[in-house]
């Protein structure tokens, strides 16, 4: 532009900001009135042209959400200016008065009616020929429109009998789609000049959800026996984040300024504003190893006075790097957003998993019988029992009992027992550690006797089952996908790890193509937990924030999950993705759980027989006893119950046998859930208490 077009250009980004083209137009409009004779149109035109570029700088100003004074208005405005953003110092000081007066919404009204009186005052024309102009128009319009069609059909015939005519030779051309895209270098040292940020992005809509809108409107969750719960049961009240686009903007100059002092060549390309964290997308100059930018992690975290600053390196797909700084002012994710979301009405599948919002404020969705098993973990505290009701809520809402049925399995005994009741259950929560691993060996049975109905009617999966089913009019055979939910997965291999282990790992290794899927749940992300045969056969994880990158490790592979904000931070690693996505989490809270759970009872009818047949099931599974028993393992109990403790040479003393008979005895034990598992030098702990233990006794009698 050379010296006197950029002084010129910030002069007028100075004044109107992101509006400052309207100057040198308006300066050209006024040089050609005062070639004319008449000075009382000139005046006239003058003065509502004047009026008409206030009133847009003033709708043009970016400063109005802010509560400050004057002065801070005026200086808010001057950094937006500085990226030709906002309407300029002008805008900021005649709509600092206008805003006080009429607030936001009255200003607009108030503006928009001062433009359109002076644009008729200008022109020359009344509002009753603008309306005869408009209608005259539409007219028009829907003429050209008529004339079109009816050459497109012409045409098509046309084109349909020259194509008979000429059967043999027909040409096959394809459209070239040529795409520009323009690119602009974004500088941060010139933050003053061409920075584009993506604040906001959540309002970007694809055009293949549109059409799969438009094309493919199928309800696959219809069934007029299942009453759906309406969205209204859950809160639509969300919180704002309040951090200004100044102090983003300023991190940006920050995060430049630590790469420049380290000798590293780098800028800042796009600024990502999600709910909880802002992304800065780096680029690197040419030869610049990402290492040393990843090493720089702490330098960043004290630069910007944040103790939880994260580095992707690289982004999934871009050649830049993100680092990712939390929000001071943090904006929570409604669940009644997704559920009201394009992309869960339009999802087809009937095991929804809407998770939340990403770093750019997109929403999150995907589905079960994709991962087709998942393991979410992190530390107390972190957002895991919310997790697991946004998933069970998502099924409600999406899913009859007829197509997706849930076991519950809640050690923990609190978290889940709300559930109780509702048409969705096979059978009532579990909250027995025994009984659990009994549930779960159930559920291995129901996968094998699955498969055997599928070779019977030559089907590989489930989907081709119920198609099938519903093809021969056999509706009642059709079978629902089942989702075994595990609150706490530790709690589980204290009573009987290799018995839980062997099935966990036979229904992940199996289960997806009889339709049962399994989402486990743990806040002790370690090896003796998360064993490498359920890390094998589980590749969908979620991790939550935890203390350290061992246990990080434990359950991404990655390090990054220590690095987390908490309360519903999470590291979404689904089998389809390269790399973990940072996602926030949705909030549902207990009241909201039941109001839904409330709803569904009172309006839906609970047909228990097949959960007592189930339940009956297991309960016979869980009293037969261990077939090589030891003789002498009821006077064992015996003594471990009154003594209160229990070790090898503790039975070896009070029973008067071997080492090898006595390990067996505890080792049976552990195995009836009785005793927790061997934790070094210490006596094992007593899993039941004295009347658990003789109503146990008992039932062995029986």
């Amino acid at each position: 532009m050379g010296i006197m077009g950029t002084v010129l250009y910030r002069f007028y980004s100075f004044l109107g900001g992101r509006a400052n083209f309207i100057f040198p137009l308006a300066i050209i409009f006024w040089g050609i009135l005062l070639n004319r004779k008449s000075t009382d149109d000139n005046k006239k035109y003058f003065i509502s042209s004047s009026i008409i570029i206030l009133s847009i700088l003033v709708i043009l100003d970016s400063t109005k959400a802010s509560n400050l004074t004057l002065i801070d208005r005026i200086n808010l405005a001057i950094d937006y200016s500085a990226i030709a953003s906002s309407g300029g110092v002008i805008g900021a000081i005649i709509g600092f008065f206008l805003y006080k007066l009429f607030g936001s919404i009255g200003t607009y009204i108030l503006l928009s009616i001062v433009i359109i009186i002076n644009l008729f005052i200008i022109t020359g024309k009344s509002f009753a020929s603008f309306k005869q102009y408009s209608l005259e128009s539409i007219e028009k319009l829907k003429t050209m429109h008529l004339d079109f069609k009816t050459k497109k059909s012409e045409k098509r015939s046309d084109e349909k009998e020259s194509n008979v005519e000429n059967q043999k030779n027909i040409i096959i051309r394809e459209n070239n789609i040529e795409s520009s895209i323009e690119e602009s270098d974004l500088n941060l040292d010139e933050l003053s000049e061409e920075i584009v940020d993506t604040f906001n992005n959540s309002e970007v809509v694809k055009n293949e959800e549109e059409i799969i809108e438009e094309v493919s409107k199928i309800d696959y969750t219809e069934n007029k026996e299942y009453v759906f719960p309406p969205v209204e049961l859950l809160d639509s009240s969300i919180s704002k984040s309040k951090v200004s686009n100044r102090e983003i903007l300023e991190n940006g100059k920050i995060i430049e300024q630590t790469m420049e002092n380290f000798g590293i060549d780098s800028k800042i390309v796009a600024i990502n504003k999600g709910p909880v964290i802002t992304c800065y997308e780096l680029e690197p100059a040419p030869g610049v190893k990402l290492s040393k930018i990843v090493s720089l992690n702490d330098n960043l975290s004290m630069s910007l006075a944040s103790p939880d600053i994260r580095i992707e390196a690289p982004i999934p797909g871009k050649s830049a790097v993100g680092i990712e700084v939390p929000n001071k002012n943090k904006e929570s994710v409604s669940i009644r957003e997704l559920i009201e979301s394009k992309e869960f009405k339009n999802l087809k599948s009937n095991l929804p998993l809407a998770l939340g919002k990403d770093v750019s404020g997109s929403i999150v969705i995907s589905t079960i019988d994709k991962m087709p098993h998942l393991l979410i973990a992190g530390a107390t505290g972190s957002g895991k029992s919310v997790c697991i009701n946004t998933i069970i809520t998502n099924i409600i809402y999406k899913s009859s009992p007829k197509d997706v049925k849930l076991m519950l399995i809640d050690p923990k005994v609190v978290e889940l027992n709300v559930y109780n009741g509702i048409p969705h259950l096979l059978i009532p929560v579990v909250t027995n550690p025994q009984k659990a691993a009994f549930a779960l060996n159930w559920a291995v049975g129901e996968m094998e006797n699955r498969y055997k109905i599928f070779a019977e009617n030559s089907v590989r999966d489930i989907g081709s089952y119920n198609r099938k089913m519903e093809r021969s009019n056999k509706l009642d055979k059709k079978m629902p996908q089942i989702v075994i939910i595990v609150d706490e997965l530790a709690d589980l291999m204290m009573v009987a790890a290799k018995d839980v282990e062997d099935y966990i790992a036979r229904l992940a290794q199996m289960a997806r193509a009889a339709g049962i899927h399994l989402i486990l749940a743990t806040q002790r992300p370690s090896v003796d937990v998360i064993t490498g045969t359920i890390k094998a056969n589980i590749p969908s994880r979620i991790a939550f924030s935890v203390s350290s990158a061992i246990d990080s490790r434990t359950i991404l592979d990655f390090s990054g999950a220590e690095k987390l904000i908490g309360k519903g931070d999470m590291l979404f690693y689904p089998n389809f993705y390269s790399k973990p996505l940072r996602v926030q989490g949705a909030f549902i809270s207990d009241e909201e759980v039941e109001n839904v759970v409330n709803f569904v009872k009172a309006n839906n009818i609970v047909e228990n027989h097949s959960s007592k047949n189930i339940e009956e099931k297991i309960e016979l599974k869980a009293k037969e006893p261990t077939e090589d028993r030891d003789p002498l393992f009821k006077d064992a109990l015996e003594f471990v119950v009154n003594d209160e403790q229990a070790s090898i040479s503790f039975l070896q003393r009070k029973l008067k046998i071997g080492y090898s008979r006595a390990a067996r005895i505890v080792d049976q034990m552990e195995e009836a859930g009785i005793l927790g598992p061997h934790e070094g030098s210490k006596p094992r702990k007593l899993l039941l208490t004295k009347d658990e233990v003789s109503q146990f006794l008992e039932e062995d009698n029986e």
